[in-house]
Protein backbone atom coordinates (compact mmCIF):
# COMPACT_ATOMS: atom_id res chain seq x y z
CA UNK A 1 0.00 0.00 0.00
CA UNK A 2 1.23 3.77 -0.75
CA UNK A 3 1.67 5.26 2.47
CA UNK A 4 2.15 9.40 2.25
CA UNK A 5 5.54 10.23 3.20
CA UNK A 6 4.44 13.28 3.98
CA UNK A 7 3.70 13.46 7.78
CA UNK A 8 4.42 17.20 8.25
CA UNK A 9 6.20 18.43 5.52
CA UNK A 10 7.06 21.88 7.04
CA UNK A 11 6.36 22.34 11.32
CA UNK A 12 5.87 25.80 11.07
CA UNK A 13 3.85 26.13 8.07
CA UNK A 14 1.80 23.03 9.47
CA UNK A 15 1.04 25.33 12.50
CA UNK A 16 0.00 28.42 10.52
CA UNK A 17 -2.45 26.07 8.78
CA UNK A 18 -4.12 24.46 11.49
CA UNK A 19 -3.91 28.14 13.07
CA UNK A 20 -5.82 29.28 10.12
CA UNK A 21 -8.36 25.84 10.50
CA UNK A 22 -9.26 26.84 13.31
CA UNK A 23 -10.24 30.46 12.17
CA UNK A 24 -12.10 28.75 9.65
CA UNK A 25 -13.77 26.30 11.21
CA UNK A 26 -15.20 29.33 13.10
CA UNK A 27 -16.80 30.91 9.62
CA UNK A 28 -17.57 27.50 8.29
CA UNK A 29 -15.60 28.33 5.80
CA UNK A 30 -16.20 24.81 3.12
CA UNK A 31 -14.26 26.15 0.81
CA UNK A 32 -11.04 26.23 2.56
CA UNK A 33 -11.19 23.33 3.62
CA UNK A 34 -11.37 21.65 0.53
CA UNK A 35 -8.47 23.69 -0.52
CA UNK A 36 -6.21 22.00 2.15
CA UNK A 37 -7.86 18.66 1.07
CA UNK A 38 -6.66 19.03 -2.31
CA UNK A 39 -3.68 21.01 -2.10
CA UNK A 40 -1.74 20.52 1.07
CA UNK A 41 0.90 17.34 0.71
CA UNK A 42 1.04 17.08 4.65
CA UNK A 43 -1.05 13.62 6.37
CA UNK A 44 -1.36 15.36 9.34
CA UNK A 45 -3.23 18.72 7.67
CA UNK A 46 -5.59 16.78 5.26
CA UNK A 47 -6.55 14.47 7.47
CA UNK A 48 -7.39 17.52 10.11
CA UNK A 49 -9.40 19.39 7.04
CA UNK A 50 -11.48 15.87 6.38
CA UNK A 51 -12.47 15.51 10.10
CA UNK A 52 -13.35 19.25 9.88
CA UNK A 53 -15.79 18.99 6.91
CA UNK A 54 -17.47 16.13 8.43
CA UNK A 55 -18.51 18.47 11.33
CA UNK A 56 -20.03 21.15 9.16
CA UNK A 57 -21.79 18.21 7.34
CA UNK A 58 -23.27 19.63 4.46
CA UNK A 59 -23.45 17.99 0.84
CA UNK A 60 -20.85 20.38 -0.26
CA UNK A 61 -18.89 18.38 2.10
CA UNK A 62 -20.15 15.11 0.79
CA UNK A 63 -18.83 15.95 -2.73
CA UNK A 64 -15.53 16.92 -1.38
CA UNK A 65 -14.85 13.79 0.64
CA UNK A 66 -16.38 11.48 -1.81
CA UNK A 67 -13.62 12.88 -4.16
CA UNK A 68 -11.11 12.23 -1.35
CA UNK A 69 -12.59 8.73 -0.49
CA UNK A 70 -12.14 7.36 -4.30
CA UNK A 71 -8.81 9.23 -4.88
CA UNK A 72 -6.66 10.17 -2.03
CA UNK A 73 -3.21 8.48 -2.34
CA UNK A 74 -3.18 7.15 1.47
CA UNK A 75 -5.27 5.54 3.20
CA UNK A 76 -5.49 6.56 6.36
CA UNK A 77 -6.81 9.46 4.44
CA UNK A 78 -9.80 7.53 2.45
CA UNK A 79 -10.73 5.88 5.67
CA UNK A 80 -10.85 9.47 7.42
CA UNK A 81 -13.23 10.30 4.67
CA UNK A 82 -15.28 7.11 4.82
CA UNK A 83 -15.96 7.95 8.57
CA UNK A 84 -16.60 10.99 8.12
CA UNK A 85 -19.57 10.81 5.56
CA UNK A 86 -21.03 7.80 7.67
CA UNK A 87 -21.17 10.78 10.50
CA UNK A 88 -22.67 13.07 8.63
CA UNK A 89 -25.21 10.86 7.52
CA UNK A 90 -26.50 11.98 4.08
CA UNK A 91 -27.49 9.63 2.06
CA UNK A 92 -25.58 11.36 -1.33
CA UNK A 93 -22.18 9.76 0.55
CA UNK A 94 -23.74 6.00 -0.78
CA UNK A 95 -22.55 5.91 -4.02
CA UNK A 96 -18.87 6.68 -3.63
CA UNK A 97 -18.71 4.68 -0.12
CA UNK A 98 -20.70 1.70 -1.99
CA UNK A 99 -17.96 2.02 -4.49
CA UNK A 100 -14.87 1.98 -1.75
CA UNK A 101 -16.47 -0.70 -0.06
CA UNK A 102 -16.22 -2.94 -2.64
CA UNK A 103 -12.66 -1.68 -4.88
CA UNK A 104 -10.42 0.19 -2.16
CA UNK A 105 -7.17 -1.69 -2.51
CA UNK A 106 -7.23 -0.75 1.42
CA UNK A 107 -9.27 -3.72 3.68
CA UNK A 108 -9.18 -0.42 6.53
CA UNK A 109 -11.15 1.56 3.88
CA UNK A 110 -13.02 -1.14 2.61
CA UNK A 111 -14.60 -1.67 6.55
CA UNK A 112 -14.54 1.80 7.21
CA UNK A 113 -17.02 2.25 4.02
CA UNK A 114 -19.11 -0.48 4.65
CA UNK A 115 -19.91 0.97 7.91
CA UNK A 116 -20.34 4.34 7.19
CA UNK A 117 -23.41 1.87 5.18
CA UNK A 118 -24.55 1.26 7.79
CA UNK A 119 -24.54 4.50 9.58
CA UNK A 120 -26.03 6.23 6.75
CA UNK A 121 -28.54 3.35 6.95
CA UNK A 122 -30.02 3.78 3.52
CA UNK A 123 -31.91 0.52 2.17
CA UNK A 124 -30.49 0.68 -1.19
CA UNK A 125 -26.84 -0.51 0.45
CA UNK A 126 -28.29 -4.21 0.98
CA UNK A 127 -26.95 -5.28 -2.21
CA UNK A 128 -23.46 -3.30 -1.70
CA UNK A 129 -23.19 -5.12 1.82
CA UNK A 130 -24.13 -8.69 0.86
CA UNK A 131 -21.06 -8.54 -1.49
CA UNK A 132 -18.75 -7.18 0.85
CA UNK A 133 -20.09 -10.19 3.14
CA UNK A 134 -17.27 -12.08 0.75
CA UNK A 135 -14.59 -9.94 1.24
CA UNK A 136 -11.03 -11.69 1.84
CA UNK A 137 -10.90 -9.57 4.87
CA UNK A 138 -12.40 -10.73 7.80
CA UNK A 139 -12.95 -6.77 9.37
CA UNK A 140 -14.21 -6.01 6.12
CA UNK A 141 -16.92 -9.06 6.26
CA UNK A 142 -17.66 -7.75 9.91
CA UNK A 143 -18.21 -4.63 8.97
CA UNK A 144 -20.82 -5.28 6.47
CA UNK A 145 -22.11 -8.07 8.77
CA UNK A 146 -23.01 -5.21 11.46
CA UNK A 147 -24.35 -2.58 8.84
CA UNK A 148 -26.88 -5.31 7.34
CA UNK A 149 -28.12 -5.93 10.95
CA UNK A 150 -28.11 -1.90 11.27
CA UNK A 151 -30.32 -2.04 8.49
CA UNK A 152 -32.90 -4.68 9.37
CA UNK A 153 -33.31 -3.15 12.40
CA UNK A 154 -34.74 -0.14 10.80
CA UNK A 155 -36.74 -2.23 8.59
CA UNK A 156 -38.23 -3.60 12.06
CA UNK A 157 -39.16 -0.40 12.88
CA UNK A 158 -39.60 2.57 11.09
CA UNK A 159 -40.82 4.95 12.85
CA UNK A 160 -37.79 5.65 14.23
CA UNK A 161 -36.11 8.71 12.62
CA UNK A 162 -32.39 8.49 11.72
CA UNK A 163 -31.93 12.14 13.01
CA UNK A 164 -33.52 11.22 16.24
CA UNK A 165 -31.04 7.55 16.63
CA UNK A 166 -28.14 7.34 18.70
CA UNK A 167 -25.24 7.14 16.43
CA UNK A 168 -24.70 3.89 14.34
CA UNK A 169 -21.35 1.82 14.55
Amino acid sequence: MIYTKTVIDDEEHCMRVMYEMEKQYTNRNEEFFIKVIREEPSLVLRVHAVTILAELGTQKAIEALSDVLLNDPDPLVRHEAAFSMGQIGLPSANEALKKATLKDPDPVVRHESAAALGAIGSQDSRETLEKALEDKDEIVRNSAMTSLFNLRFLLRYPSLSLQNLAPRP
